[in-house]
């Protein structure tokens, strides 16, 4: 009996339609599932039979969602209660969550997001993603990092890999990545842990600074150098120098830059003499590096001898799962320094997010969080407390199947079925259980409803359609 048939969860909907395809859903998934058709018959339930979790609406007559949620803690406190609801109110999110709710998800929900939602419920009434791991046991985490997808546990392996060389490494990625994190990364795990870290923006130091700041200066060597000055080489030295952005350094720092990789001393300006220094170089660039050397703007031969080893930040979009993991990040970050006791971002709140581009990536992600919680008055953040801009369209998993043959190929016959069964759940989502309007929203006849309902093991004695 696999995990998931031994989560027993409870479903209160006072809409027969919503009740069935609860139960055509939760089973699918695997878990066994009792319905009650309103507030009173969901308490004598309760009263008779333990449940891990609990699917209830808001709003039903005589006991509504609210009081199956103080019924089902009262019983047994550790039950996981779900409310839903197509008349969602900050008010009554608030108050469901002061009483102990895991989440509350306004109707129509996102299929995909409410199994997320059931399944991260039950796994966190077992304590399943406690010590920064994840059911799993394996780190979700690496030193600042944090991500669970299989794109970030690559960097972390090769960061692990990297941190005991000399290697010089080149981090390649969008804005707001996280390219800064990886290289400190890469150095807190290595012997030169415990000397400098120098970060040095190169686009962010002026053209005229830039060779004294790297090199240092000897007194009298230009006008205002009253005293002699030790360049951030020289403060790096047994440690770690981060280039960020080299790409965009002169030609003429270019030159400088290689010599110190090859033969690892300099002068300062203004000196005669050379100086040695110890310090593993790692660079980072928002720009095709490749496509600068081509044009004649980056030096090829120093563009080798950074990039002796490559790391590819892939952006916030293509990091399937981590989103939600980052938001809570920061949540828990931005609580504790604001002085605020906000828990959780409700389930509509990280579908919204789930929607976003994030043109600026995972600092995009942290900005929107900690307006968020500087903003919320409750204990829950809300959509009302996001401030999003630059929005591209929708980006639902639908609309990004990945397109990958993988080295062993695929069963495409395995595949297209998955994708039918993904839309005929998507279908009886939006028609609220009604075959009839599911088959509408398909595009086909009743007949052929029927057929794939049956593929998917779906009763269809009970159709809700005379034809």
């Amino acid at each position: 009996m696999s995990g998931k048939e031994t989560n027993r969860i409870l479903v209160v909907d006072d809409e027969e339609s919503m009740r069935e395809f609860l139960e055509i859903m939760l089973a699918k998934e695997g878990y066994r599932v009792t319905l009650a058709q309103d507030g009173e018959e969901a308490c004598r339930v309760l009263d008779k039979e333990e449940f891990d979790l609990v699917i209830t609406d808001i709003r039903m007559n005589d006991i509504d969602g609210i009081g199956v949620l103080k019924k089902a803690k009262s019983v047994r406190p550790d039950t996981v209660v779900v409310l839903i609801s197509a008349f969602a109110t900050a008010e009554t999110a608030v108050e469901a969550m002061n009483e102990g709710a895991y989440d509350y998800v306004p109707k129509p929900f996102n299929l995909k997001e409410f199994k997320k939602i059931v399944s991260d419920g039950l796994q966190s009434k077992k304590g399943a993603y406690s010590d920064g791991k994840d059911h799993q046991g394996i780190p979700y985490h690496f030193d600042t990092l944090v991500g669970e997808s299989p794109q970030m546990r690559k960097i972390y392996d090769l960061v692990h890999k990297v941190a005991m060389t000399k290697t010089n490494i080149l981090i390649s990625g969008e804005s707001g990545t996280g390219k800064e994190l990886v290289a400190r990364a890469i150095h807190n795990s290595s012997p030169r842990r415990e000397k400098p870290f120098v970060v040095i923006n190169c686009a962010g130091i002026p053209e005229t600074l830039i060779e004294s700041e790297l090199f240092g200066y000897k007194k009298g060597a230009f006008t205002g150098a009253a005293t002699d000055k030790e360049g951030l080489f020289g403060v790096a030295d047994g440690g770690t120098v981060f280039l960020d952005e080299v790409g965009e350094l002169t030609a003429a720092i270019q030159v400088k830059l290689l010599r110190v990789i090859q033969e690892r001393t300099f002068t300062s300006v203004g000196g005669t003499k050379e100086k040695s220094v110890d310090v593993r170089f790692i660079c980072a660039t928002n720009k095709a590096l490749e496509t600068e050397v081509i044009e004649r703007n980056f030096r090829e031969d120093l563009y080798f001898r950074l990039n002796v080893i490559q790391i590819a930040i892939p952006p916030l979009r293509n990091r399937e799962g981590d989103l939600p993991l980052l938001a809570q990040h920061f949540l828990e970050k931005y609580s504790r320094g604001l002085g605020k006791e906000i828990k959780k971002i409700s389930a509509y709140a990280m579908d919204i997010l789930g929607q976003y581009y994030f043109a600026g990536n995972v600092r995009e992600l942290e900005n929107i969080i900690e307006r968020s919680v500087a903003l919320e008055t409750s204990n829950i953040v809300l959509p009302e407390s996001l401030t999003l801009s630059n929005f591209r369209g929708s980006k639902t998993r639908e609309n990004k199947r990945r397109f990958d043959l993988g080295t062993d190929g695929i069963d495409l016959d395995k595949v297209m079925t998955e994708i039918e069964n993904d839309y005929i759940l998507k279908a009886m989502e939006l028609a609220h259980g009604s075959k009839q309007l599911a088959a509408k929203y398909l595009g086909i006849n009743m007949r052929s409803f029927r057929y794939r309902l049956g593929k998917l093991g779906i009763d269809v004695s009970s159709d809700d359609e005379t034809s």
